[in-house]
């Protein structure tokens, strides 16, 4: 595993989904980051890790365009610009639970090692792509 930190872009597969989304298309990315969240929402059985690394990069794409959501890493991140990919937030939600459920062999890697920071840096993803409840909108506005 190509890893060197818990971030979403902090792994090599990450970063070659990077490339993927520059080489494309504008108006093929939003649906490369569709896809890639819908694969692994579908998976049954053992969800690979590299199909989950680019749906928490997918994930994080997503995260990054909504409120209180961190921009994707300048260096590992996509450099080209990316279309409105807020829609996609339920998918990238759903993509997350799916990542942190077993089997997942991303999840066992990280815990096989201390995992917690990783995890912990999901749950910020989730939070950040989870709808506010209407009393916090209200507040907000």
């Amino acid at each position: 595993m190509g890893t060197w930190d818990v971030g979403p872009f902090d792994n090599d597969t990450a970063a070659d989904f990077s490339g993927t989304l520059d080489d494309a298309a504008a108006d093929a990315r939003a649906g490369i980051v569709r896809d890639t969240l819908t694969r692994v929402i579908d998976t049954i059985g053992c969800l690979e890790a590299p199909e989950s690394e680019e749906a928490v990069a997918a994930a994080a794409l997503v995260a990054a365009q909504c409120p209180g959501g961190e921009p994707a890493d300048p260096v590992y991140g996509p450099a080209e610009p990316l279309p409105d990919l807020t829609g996609l937030r339920d998918l990238a939600l759903q993509a997350l639970d799916r990542v942190l459920t077993e089997p997942s062999e991303l999840m066992n890697l990280w815990d096989e090692s201390d995992g917690g920071p990783w995890r912990a840096h999901v749950r910020s993803l989730r939070n950040v792509l989870a709808p506010q409840p209407p009393g916090e909108q209200l507040r907000l506005a």
